[in-house]
């Protein structure tokens, strides 16, 4: 029965994207943000982002119900961005994208020294490894695979052709394939917002979650760098991508140490845009 519900949403999200490409970048923005938001109500992970919020506690403008509605609208305008991540690759939708700190980029191309490019699901998190790549730096981007077979194949293929080459999947042969990465010169692109099950129970907005260490590991072993990223969404279509100054750490900080540093970075990028957060992880399950 899975394997039909999988089958059947592949041949959904596809329709789908042949229509986005016959309407264009901006109206499949559009359709798509107000259908996630008229139809997010009806999807089981509306409970986990009603808990996530009532996990933490911050000030917020909207109401809940607008609130949440402006997440999944966010959702829907995330969907209809892949079909034309090709676009945003070969330059034809460059001109949405501004990019900021573009000198911390340039000064890593020259060391040659690899670095950790850390950042969170912030709105459309996949231009951010295709940036560091276009931008001549040698990346290996860390993810987690679908659970449906059909759209992993299709994700895959757009992440390997139009994001980053070197796609390395998340668990323990993927751990080892990093590290020998990393070895190797290449830099590393890690989303540090997803519950990990090996992770460590590290504070996140004050409540236990269970969170990766790897940066930590390599900043110990490696006593590398980590450069923070951060995308947002502006005006609906247009996209910041802001690199900041390296954080430098001391190879005897403890790894939890490291790790909560790392956290609440993360906070802060949250909580400048919390709308633009990918809500929908159950975050802080142990």
């Amino acid at each position: 029965m899975k394997i039909l519900k999988y089958f059947f949403q592949f041949i959904i999200i596809i329709i789908f994207f042949i229509f986005f490409k016959i309407f264009g970048y901006k109206y499949s923005s559009d359709f798509s943000g107000i259908l996630f938001k008229k139809v997010g109500k009806f999807f089981r992970s509306k409970k986990t982002i009603e808990k996530n919020l009532s996990n933490i506690s911050f000030k917020y403008d909207k109401k809940l119900k607008v609130f949440i509605d402006t997440i999944w609208e966010n959702y829907g305008r995330i969907f209809s961005d892949y079909i034309f991540l090709k676009d945003f690759r070969n330059g034809k939708l460059q001109k949405y994208i501004d990019i900021k700190g573009l000198n911390i980029l340039k000064k890593i191309k020259k060391n040659r020294k690899p670095v950790i490019f850390i950042s969170g699901h912030f709105n459309n998190f996949e231009l951010m490894a295709m940036v560091i790549e276009k931008n001549g730096i040698d990346l290996s981007a860390v993810y987690r695979p679908l659970n449906n077979i059909f759209l992993n194949k299709i994700m895959e293929k757009i992440r390997k052709d139009y994001i980053c080459r070197n796609q390395i999947p998340k668990g323990k042969i993927g751990t080892r394939n990093l590290l020998k990465a990393f070895k190797s010169g290449s830099s590393i692109a890690i989303m540090i917002d997803q519950r990990v099950s090996e992770g460590s129970k590290i504070p996140f907005f004050k409540k236990e979650a269970l969170t990766t260490t790897i940066p930590a590991q390599l900043i110990k072993r490696f006593n590398c760098e980590v450069v923070p990223v951060h995308v947002e969404r502006n005006n609906n279509y247009n996209f910041t991508i802001s690199f900041f100054e390296p954080l430098r750490f001391n190879t005897n900080d403890k790894l939890e140490e490291i790790t909560l540093r790392l956290n609440k970075w993360l906070e802060k990028m949250i909580l400048k845009n919390p709308t633009q957060w990918i809500w929908t992880h159950n975050r802080w399950k142990l």
